[in-house]
């Protein structure tokens, strides 16, 4: 399953690093903040003594698992220093420079694995699943939390909005509009719902499951290792 060119992605993040959190809420209209909230729930009913943040970015997710799951060690990575340099300064315990395609851990180094939004920018998608669910205890959970795509009356209006409107408000914002050119184009490209279970299930993972949000414009995919 292909994906994207790493060089690229890392080249375009650092770019926009400074103002990447503030750009995001804006974009969507601070539902992003609620989506993670629920990641962050769910973490909590699992009681997880070890996870791992990969692709932690600025540090969003791990900085809310952190505050649902005080008792856990929680870990942030990324392959973009600049990134880690911002999930650090808002607090995250423990940030490490590292390649999601490579990750240096031994097998079975943590309970739950997550990504928000950052699976969809890797070099390859179920590549990157498996690398991520080798990490995991056996009986650890892998979680991921993307964007997807809306069917029904959403779907145009949704399509117009990322593809012309979204790329312009960015670029206003950051003064990287090509960043989120790229970011817009990379979503219509990525497998969601039935076709993301499906790497879940190449991963030799159970148990996966899919939970859409916002009217499918994001989905939370969950898979167990067995």
């Amino acid at each position: 399953m292909s994906g994207q060119d790493p060089e690229f992605v890392k080249g375009a993040f650092a770019k926009i690093a400074d103002r990447y959190v503030m750009t995001n809420h804006v974009l969507s209209l601070g539902t992003d903040i609620l989506w993670r909230r629920k990641v962050g729930r769910l973490l909590q009913g699992w009681s997880p003594r070890r996870v791992l943040d990969v692709a932690t970015g600025t540090g969003d997710l791990a900085l809310e698992i952190q505050r649902r799951c005080p008792e856990a060690r929680v870990l942030g990575t990324d392959f973009c220093p600049e990134m880690l340099n911002h999930a650090a300064k808002s607090g995250v315990q423990e940030t490490q420079v590292a390649d999601a395609m490579k990750l240096p851990f031994e097998e079975g180094s943590f309970e739950v694995v997550t990504v928000a939004f950052g699976l969809r920018n890797m070099e390859n998608w179920q590549a990157a699943l498996r690398e991520m669910a080798r990490v995991l205890v056996p009986g650890g959970h892998l979680l991921v939390l993307d964007f997807s795509q809306p069917s029904g009356l959403l779907r145009r209006p949704y399509e117009l909005y990322l593809n012309k409107i979204l790329p312009k408000i960015a670029g206003f914002l950051t003064g990287e509009g090509e960043a989120y050119q790229y970011l817009a184009g990379s979503i219509g490209e990525f497998p969601f719902g039935d076709e993301m279970l499906a790497l879940f299930e190449k991963a030799d993972l159970l148990e996966n499951r899919c939970e859409t949000l916002s009217g499918g414009i994001a989905s939370i995919y969950t898979g167990v290792k067995g």
